[in-house]
């Protein structure tokens, strides 16, 4: 059964615990998603919901402006999923939440343009983000991450929509051998053959949308 603020961690402990993970605890990103989900049916901070999701991504933000990711690979999915859900519950841009974390992806940005990052994250001496090859998954999640920020006319936007043009395989699609799904971390993890398919086309969807558009605020969900 899967109840909420499922944090019995100890359990974790017990000898037939699958994989140190027999519970589901709280997590940025589905927090971020459900945020989103409960704006786009109306629902505003004022919600008890709403503004209690807010205020577990305020606390959970980490020091260097990420969120974790538990269900996919890592600090950039949270990222994304956390600024997605507070952009949908109306948080200012210029929210001090929303600037680190813009801080942190624009750091991170890879010389190419895109984004990476290794399923060594995961570990449990993590210290911060370590340089890892550009994925088209990976990339997309970003720059939907800084869009929700109201950051599709910044450079590294721009940057990382033409990284994945350069990147799009003459069949239409992005190439993609990393693994960057979320299994159980630490253990094994899942190469998602429909991420570099779609992630993509949204994320240069998204940015087609609101350039040619009359606002460049993304107005739901993720």
């Amino acid at each position: 059964m899967r109840i909420a603020d499922n944090v019995y961690y100890y359990l974790n402990n017990i000898p037939f615990a699958d994989h140190g993970a027999l519970l589901d605890p709280p997590t940025d990103d589905v927090s971020g998603r459900c945020i989103g989900m409960l704006a786009q049916l109306g629902e505003t901070d004022d919600y008890p919901a709403v503004h209690r999701g807010i205020e577990f991504l305020r606390r959970s933000q980490l020091a260097d402006g990420s969120w974790f990711g538990r269900w996919g690979v890592n600090y950039i999915y949270g990222t994304w999923s956390a600024l997605a859900g507070l952009n949908a519950a109306g948080l200012p841009h210029d929210h001090s939440a929303i600037r680190h974390a813009v801080h942190w992806l624009v750091e991170i940005q890879n010389k190419d343009g895109g984004w990476g990052e290794d399923c060594a994250s995961y570990r449990l001496d993590y210290s911060g983000y370590h340089h890892a090859p550009s994925t088209a998954s990976q990339t997309a999640w970003a720059l939907l991450a800084l869009m929700a920020a109201g950051e599709v006319d910044s450079a590294a936007v721009a940057r990382g929509i033409r990284y994945l043009r350069a990147t799009q395989g003459p069949d239409g699609l992005w190439a993609q051998e990393q693994y960057t799904g979320g299994g159980f971390p630490r253990v094994f993890y899942l190469r998602y053959h429909g991420y570099p398919k779609f992630f993509p086309l949204w994320a240069i969807a998204r940015y087609r949308n609101l350039k040619a558009g009359n606002s460049h605020h993304v107005a739901y969900g993720l």
